[in-house]
């Protein structure tokens, strides 16, 4: 991955790096949580649901409001809600309180998510490739690195996690605000019609349905796993949450690389995805010894669907970014969302770890559509391409 981008590219990557610290920060303080509010497994899941349902509907309209506002206003908004109500979350007083402002944060975090990638994108002059692979590293470091820093601080108290965040987001807002500037080129404003029209498009729509079976199994292990856990300090957590993420970046940014020179992308993609379902078949069988081990390795697959999934969602259609992004993204969360509350109530009734061989069984049915319907991504991507050399061949042309 080339280092030349753009100061504003790299200003945005490290705003996404702060940003995604905070989904994973409240992992290690989740059984914490738990006893200190005296809330169910159910409980707390919910303060994940609302944040990420929060999250897939505002994915319909964000990258509208990307046009009108622009890029810039649109990222500094999405920062600003996210201080805001990490801010409120540390001084909830109860569970109920703390899922609400935990869905005011998603709001932010929806803004701002998706106006990043078509952002990082659109300013790295056609290195498509290489920009995504620049914002899934900014990704997976900030995914890892959220566990670390709510395992420390969360062994001193269960709100500090949120004030430490909230001051994090409060340096990305002002270093956003210094740095990025807004691109040249904006596109045309959109309604959220735009958005489901943009569904329509059969390539958009079987990767953000598949990825919507993959997100429920991503959020299995990020949002409920820790549950299974009772009994391991929270800096232990952190540790364990932290290893998992490395893999995730490491996955994302490097190893996926190497393979997708050897192999095609929805091949890959098969492959890895079953990999993740033999792991979450594991953790359905393990105690809490065998869990963490297995927990950490899941991240080398998660990295790469990741990865997969969102070049995907970039090139299999010459649709607008901030529709694409919108139409994939808002599919994408729904499966998110689903999964901590559905799996926090089954936990509770039928046991802990039968949520993990749940969010399996989903995975397969995303391994069977995309087993069928593969085929669809493949003549997309074909097509794009095709596109994107014509354009590159005519720019040559032009500029010689």
């Amino acid at each position: 991955m080339t280092l030349k981008f753009p100061r504003a590219v790299w200003a945005t990557a490290f705003a996404t790096f702060v940003a995604f610290m905070g989904i994973g920060v409240v992992d290690p303080i989740l059984p914490l949580i738990g006893r200190k509010m005296g809330a169910t497994p159910s409980q707390i899941e919910w303060m994940f649901t609302s944040y990420i349902a929060i999250m897939a509907l505002t994915m319909l309209v964000s990258g509208v409001v990307g046009t009108h506002l622009g890029s810039k206003k649109t990222l500094l908004l999405g920062l600003g809600l996210v201080v805001v109500f990490a801010t409120a979350s540390g001084l909830s007083p109860s569970i109920l309180v703390l899922s609400l402002f935990r869905g005011g944060w998603g709001l932010g975090n929806a803004f701002f998510t998706s106006t990043a990638l078509s952002l990082i994108v659109g300013l790295s002059a056609n290195r498509t490739s290489a920009a995504i692979t620049l914002y899934e590293a900014a990704l997976g470091l900030g995914i890892a690195s959220g566990p670390l820093l709510g395992g420390f601080l969360g062994s001193i108290s269960w709100r500090d996690p949120f004030f430490g965040t909230a001051t994090l987001m409060a340096v990305g807002f002002l270093f956003t605000l210094v740095t990025v500037s807004e691109p040249d080129h904006r596109e045309q404003p959109r309604t959220a019609r735009d958005i489901f029209r943009a569904l329509g498009n059969r390539a958009v729509l079987t990767n953000a349905l598949i990825g919507l079976s993959y997100s429920y199994a991503f959020f299995t292990i990020l949002a409920y796993s820790p549950l299974t856990l009772p009994h391991i300090a929270a800096i232990d957590l952190g540790l364990t949450y932290f290893a998992w993420g490395i893999l995730v970046a490491f996955s994302s940014v490097y190893l996926i690389n190497v393979l997708t020179r050897h192999m095609n992308p929805v091949t890959l993609l098969i492959l890895n995805l079953t990999g993740l379902v033999i792991v979450l078949g594991l953790a359905g069988t393990a105690g809490s010894n065998r869990l963490l081990p297995l927990i950490v390795v899941s991240g080398l697959f998660c990295g790469m669907a990741n990865a997969l999934f969102t070049t995907l969602a970039m090139e299999v259609t010459t649709l607008p970014r901030s529709l694409a992004s919108g139409a994939y993204n808002f599919l994408r969360w729904s499966g998110a969302a689903i999964a901590p509350a559905l799996s926090g109530f089954i936990g509770q009734r039928l046991g802990m770890t039968v949520p993990f061989f749940i969010a399996g069984g989903v995975v397969l049915v995303g391994i069977f559509a995309l087993s069928v319907k593969g085929w669809v991504l493949k003549e997309a991507l074909s097509r794009t391409q095709a596109v994107l050399s014509t354009n590159t061949e005519k720019a040559g042309l032009k500029n010689g």
